[in-house]
């Protein structure tokens, strides 16, 4: 064996423990890239998918569309009390653990009926929990993902352009304009 060959299987050997190290601690999958401090890509899609369950894309987009996600991260970042935020991060992990008692599986791993029962039970729990919250009681996370979703989509330029009426440039105001039942509501 001559000097180069054995330089070669020297960073080979050293190489190999160093990529066999990262892989034995990483569990041999790459972590999820950091969105905010808060947030990872992981929970953009976990909240992407919460998103489109409260609204689903239907002969208009749904919530997933508009990146529901990417919005709920940045306002939970931005927006939130620290105490909110931690419930609202507690509150994804608290979705997992309602899907693994509900169908043994994650909140990831259901199908959308299965999503849909377990947020409808989530909705009515929030809802329960809101008649008798006092004043310094934490929000409950549930409300806080369904009223994201909700600003989040109709904000959006998805939301306001396909599933409102929108109009670039209303024109003047018109406080009597008729409205036939099933007309979309008014973006602008």
């Amino acid at each position: 064996m001559n000097r180069r060959d054995a330089i070669s299987r020297v960073g080979l050997i050293l190489g190999g423990t160093v990529i066999g190290a990262e892989f034995f601690i990483s569990g041999c999958k790459p972590a999820a890239k950091k969105v905010n401090d808060l947030f990872n890509e992981n929970d953009v899609a976990f909240l992407n998918e919460v998103g489109e369950t409260i609204l689903p894309a239907t002969t208009t987009p749904g919530a997933k569309a508009a990146n529901i996600g990417n919005f709920m991260v940045v306002m939970v970042q931005d927006c939130y009390t620290p105490d909110d935020q931690k419930v609202f991060v507690k509150g994804m992990a608290d979705v997992d653990s309602a899907s693994g008692k509900k169908f043994g599986k994650k909140f990831m791993e259901t199908t959308p009926q299965q999503r849909t029962q377990l947020l409808t039970d989530l909705d009515k729990e929030q809802k329960a929990y809101a008649k008798t919250k006092k004043p310094e009681e934490p929000n409950h996370y549930f409300r806080m993902m369904k009223e994201l979703t909700l600003l989040g989509f109709f904000t959006s330029q998805p939301g306001a352009t396909q599933a409102l009426r929108y109009i670039e440039t209303p024109g003047k105001y018109d406080g009597n304009l008729p409205y036939k039942k099933g007309d979309k509501a008014w973006a602008t």
